[in-house]
């Protein structure tokens, strides 16, 4: 593939409301798809973000994996939203950070099995940089810790939505998570499973600054990504 198909526009959106966020995505998608139709060159994004407490629920999982009411919600300032990506309930908050690559595949020459390996890679590589250890399981998409042992546990979902060979949603990587959150729900789906952070592996919080560098880095050296 061409450098120039690989350009891609990078924005930090800071701490954004979840739904906002997700119009955003919409729209920067339609756009690629529009162009494609017409035989253009397409664009792509990749966002930063941290979002406010919310709940959500892929268009595949159990809304009885949400294990508190809408009252208990709103004490814990959280939302509940149920979005079109894959995969089953997951957390995002302050201390998070989500990754929302907006591509067009075709320009990086990947399907879309390679293209979620490709992210799983991009979180190993960067946990990897503060000595973590990061796995994949087979039948579980996103990177744990411990994969096949008794103390599993997930440091990293992913779930995505893909038209036409363009994707949105992505990754949430646990920096500084208040894990707490993740108390309300069965993550991803698993009951038998734990969720951990960056933090909690380490023992102490984390620039959110840097990591976002490392995670930004990781996405130029293994998509060939070229910052426009």
């Amino acid at each position: 593939m061409s450098d120039k198909m690989k350009k891609t526009v990078f924005l930090d959106m800071g701490l954004a409301d979840y739904r906002s966020v997700w119009q955003k995505q919409e729209e920067l998608m339609d756009g690629i798809k529009a162009r494609k139709l017409k035989g253009e060159t397409t664009s792509n994004y990749l966002l930063f973000v941290e979002h406010p407490h919310v709940y959500t629920l892929g268009k595949s999982g159990d809304s009885a994996h949400m294990l508190i009411d809408s009252i208990q919600l709103r004490a814990k300032q959280a939302e509940f939203v149920k979005v079109d990506r894959g995969g089953d309930i997951t957390y995002h908050g302050p201390g998070q950070l989500v990754a929302y690559p907006i591509l067009d595949m075709v320009n990086f020459g990947l399907g879309v099995k390679d293209y979620v390996d490709r992210l799983e890679e991009v979180v190993i590589q960067s946990i990897g940089e503060y000595g973590i250890r990061g796995e994949r399981l087979a039948g579980a998409t996103g990177v744990w810790l411990d994969a096949m042992g008794p103390k599993a546990r997930k440091i990293c979902a992913i779930g995505i939505k893909c038209s036409r060979f363009v994707t949105m949603h992505g990754f949430a990587l646990n920096v500084n998570t208040d894990m707490n959150y993740f108390n309300y729900i069965h993550p991803c789906g698993f009951v038998d499973k734990g969720v951990t952070s960056m933090t909690r592996e380490l023992g102490h919080k984390l620039v959110m600054g840097e990591v976002k560098d490392v995670v930004k880095r990781k996405f130029e050296e293994l998509f060939g990504m070229e910052w426009e």
